[in-house]
């Protein structure tokens, strides 16, 4: 894979170049995340899988860790 890769933050991070940011991307079907402030480590995931993270994330499920 040659082409850069389109990474989107998101708009709670700000307009600013701030690095405390997670970041995704779609590459071939896959979601790619990865921390602005270490972009060298990227996580790789199905859609499914990060949906159904992102609906725990929303039903509280992980509200003890933080």
């Amino acid at each position: 894979m040659t082409e850069a890769i389109n990474w989107q933050k998101s708009s709670f991070s700000g307009p600013d170049d701030n690095q405390s940011c997670v970041e995704l991307a779609l590459i071939e079907g896959l979601i790619k995340l990865r921390e602005g402030d270490d972009p060298e480590v990227v996580v790789t995931t199905s859609p499914a899988k990060l949906r159904a993270f992102l609906l725990g994330v929303k039903a509280g499920e992980f509200d003890h860790l933080i």
